[in-house]
């Protein structure tokens, strides 16, 4: 029989994620937020520690070429991204990118971490709280991190939780709790709640309207970030305010 061939699905945007072994809600919110015409997701998954340390979270490293190498080079990525915030908190913006660019050296590339520097620039905001569900001393990291971006951290709150099984399991509902209790201060004029697991996009319109301020989460920033980088501008109403802007230079 004879056939005819196309462009193949992604004829707008073809885009590449690096999910952990462990995350059971990335791919599950992503593919909301870049579900659109001629535009195709494609996963790989990354050998992680269920237990969330530094040192497991640096052990990322050695896998993670070879995850990026699970991504089909042939594909065309338009924008690949590792999806974990305190990994590239451990890691470094800078080697990951690198040892994504290594495989995919057209990709742009993206992680939470950069993502959330991108987006608060696109808002305009430099003072926010930072939730997270880590331990004490992966959360510091990730506040000094920030903190030496320029971003003023004056509220921090944590749910303490070392399993990253367990933090899957931590509830919309405690989430927009959280959110809404340490996004009332006055000085901060945006919440950003940290990890891949956390199931935050189902609150933040919802906690947007009540604080009248940016509610930003990990998965959130990062469907965003990867858009705007493979040439997407679509809104999300359902996912805040952030999707309402675009990159500003050297985002």
């Amino acid at each position: 029989m004879g056939f005819a061939t196309d462009e193949g699905l992604g004829s707008n945007a073809r885009i590449g994620l690096i999910v952990l072994q462990t995350d059971q809600t990335m791919e599950h919110e992503l593919s909301g937020l870049l579900r659109d015409e001629g535009v195709a997701l494609y996963h790989a998954r990354i050998p992680n520690d269920t237990e969330v340390t530094p040192e497991t979270l640096r052990r990322m490293e050695q896998d993670l070429p070879t995850a990026a190498a699970l991504l089909p080079g042939n594909f065309g990525f338009d924008a690949i991204g590792y999806g974990c915030t305190s990994g590239t908190t451990m890691i470094g913006e800078e080697r990951v990118s690198e040892i994504l660019r290594a495989t995919h050296p057209t990709a742009r590339t993206s992680n939470p971490l950069s993502a959330c520097k991108a987006a608060l620039a696109a808002l305009r905001v430099r003072r926010i709280a930072l939730i997270t569900p880590y331990a004490p001393d992966v959360t510091r990291e990730m506040q000094d991190n920030l903190q030496a971006a320029g971003i003023e951290i004056n509220a921090v709150a944590t749910f303490d939780q070392g399993d990253d099984f367990v933090v899957a399991r931590i509830t919309s509902a405690a989430i927009r709790d959280a959110i809404l209790t340490i996004g009332a201060r006055d000085d901060c004029d945006a919440v950003f709640v940290s990890c891949t697991s956390l199931r935050a996009l189902p609150v933040i319109a919802e906690t947007e309207a009540h604080l009248g301020k940016p509610v930003l989460s990990s998965n959130q920033v990062l469907g965003w970030h990867l858009a705007r980088l493979a040439g997407l501008t679509a809104d999300r109403p359902e996912a805040g305010q952030l999707f309402k802007t675009q990159l500003v230079a050297h985002s």
